[in-house]
This record gives structure tokens, C-alpha cells and sequence, in this order.
């Protein structure tokens, strides 16, 4: 377990931006990313490039991600890393060129989703609440709004969802006439149309009590565990896509312009919600 912190860059790239400082809310929230996995399906296509750093139009599309966040106002990011994880570190450092502050946990072996956060437990216990980001989806989304949603409904997590056409590839989730995770449908392969799961979560860090030692899914062994303490669905309609299947990754490709533009776009809280 590996982990590199440089808190004086957070403060650093803020001092430089060139806008009035305002304290906001998500400013608390670290955004953990989950980009070690082995990205096997995408492996014809980049045989010794961890997935995240596949490349969409000029950047990588992490760094799309990145711009998501930063533009929003999350600039704690933490980044669990994995297979070819060292690559990661060397082209992102400690954040101060995206003007955001870097941590690094690294998984020796595989943890699965779940055990790579419990992996970077040490490393949030300043966040009363932390966000989860697959490294691999990009979902059109306004992350204050989705912190507001999750702090009013006072659940132990929620989840941002998303309506597709081709539901069948990812298994939809199951929402109760409350809005609360009720349960997960699997895969059916078919192409029809449904609400599934973004892979964008927030969570309360008392989540951690939930989360079994060792490796673990996040979807398979924890949600269970944690739906009866209420989990609540933040349905969204923008842009969603993965880059997880080389058919997806072209898509990519195609819609790069609007990803990038969606993800620029900033967010201002609003009075009620400066601290």
C-alpha cells in the first residue's frame, strides 16, 4: 500500500486562478477514481496503456474527468491505482498542473472496486462524505446538485442513474416510488431500454463498516449490504457513455467535442450553499 500526499498543492493552484474565491460545499468532498483495473476487453486496442489514459482526441480521458471535477469545484481528488498504475502517477504527479491536489493509493494485487476504496480508507478520514468515480464512464452531470441530493436525503449512500437505450449490457437498477435503491436486475445482453447504474456514488464514510477486508466488489457485496440502510437514485438525462468494449471507445472518439465541452462547463453554488 503506497500513498503520496501533497496538501500544499490544493491551496497553490487555488491562490492562482484568476475568479473570486467562494467556500462551497463539494469543496469538503474528496473524489475518489477507480482507475486500476485491467481494462481487458480494450487490450487489442491498448495492449500496455492502462484504460483510463486511452487517449480521446488530444488528451486522455481521465484527464476528461479531471476537468469535470476541477470545473466543479472538487479539486481532493484521490486516485486508486492498479495495474499500470505507474503510469497514472508519472503523467498526473501531485495535480498541480490540473490545479488540483493528487493522493495515490496502490493496490499490490487485485481488490476489486470495493477493496480499493477500503484500500484508501487512511486517506479519507478528513471527508465526512467522499465521491466514487469509475475511471472508465463519463456521466453529463451536475456534481453540486448530486452532493445537495445526497446530503438532504441523509442516506448512507447514493448513486447517480442513468436512462439507456441498451440497458441489457450493464443490468438496471431496481428504484423504489421514494427514489431508494431497491435492488440490481443482472445482465440480459438484450438491447432494451432501461435505468442503470452511472458509476458515479457519493457516500457517507461510514459506508466503511459495510465494506468486508480484502478483495471485494462494490456491486456484488456491498450495495447488499447497505441497501437496507438506505441508498437513494440520482437520476440524471445528459450525456453518459464507458469506454470499457472497443465499440464504446470509438464512440468515444465521435462525441469527444461534447465531452469535453460538457465537462468544462462550471457550476456556481449558490448562497445557501457556501460555507
Amino acid at each position: 500500500m503506497v500513498f503520496h500526499t501533497d496538501k500544499g498543492c490544493f491551496e497553490d493552484g487555488l491562490a492562482q486562478l484568476n475568479v473570486p474565491r467562494k467556500k462551497c460545499a463539494e469543496e469538503d468532498v474528496k473524489a475518489v477514481l477507480l482507475v486500476g483495473g485491467l481494462g481487458t476487453r480494450l487490450h487489442p486496442i491498448l495492449p500496455s496503456t492502462p484504460k483510463p489514459l486511452a487517449s480521446v482526441g488530444n488528451q486522455s480521458f481521465l484527464e476528461l474527468l479531471i476537468w469535470q471535477l476541477r470545473s466543479q469545484g472538487i479539486r481532493r481528488l484521490v486516485m486508486c491505482t492498479g495495474y499500470l498504475g505507474e503510469q497514472i502517477e508519472e503523467m498526473f504527479g501531485d495535480g498541480r498542473t490540473w490545479d488540483v491536489a493528487i493522493e495515490y493509493s496502490k493496490e499490490l494485487s487485485p481488490q476489486g472496486t470495493a477493496g480499493a476504496i477500503k484500500l484508501a480508507q487512511p486517506i479519507l478520514q478528513d471527508s465526512q462524505d467522499f465521491l466514487v468515480m469509475n475511471g472508465d464512464s463519463y456521466l453529463e452531470v451536475d456534481l453540486r446538485q448530486f452532493i445537495h441530493f445526497h446530503r438532504e436525503h441523509d442516506g448512507l449512500g447514493s448513486m447517480a442513474v442513468v436512462k439507456v437505450n441498451n440497458a441489457g449490457r450493464y443490468g438496471t437498477v431496481q428504484i423504489g416510488s421514494d427514489g431508494r435503491v431497491k435492488g440490481f436486475s443482472e445482465k440480459t445482453g438484450r438491447d432494451a431500454a432501461g435505468i442503470v447504474n452511472a458509476g458515479i456514488y457519493i457516500f457517507n464514510r461510514s459506508v466503511f463498516d459495510y465494506f468486508p477486508e480484502g478483495p471485494a466488489s462494490l456491486e456484488k457485496e456491498v450495495f447488499p449490504r447497505i441497501l437496507p440502510q438506505s441508498v437513494y437514485a440520482f437520476e440524471q438525462h445528459g450525456m453518459f457513455i464507458d469506454i470499457g468494449t472497443p465499440e464504446d471507445y470509438a464512440r468515444a472518439q465521435v462525441l469527444r467535442d461534447k465531452l469535453y465541452e460538457t465537462a468544462s462547463l462550471k457550476q456556481e453554488c449558490s448562497d445557501s450553499e457556501i460555507e
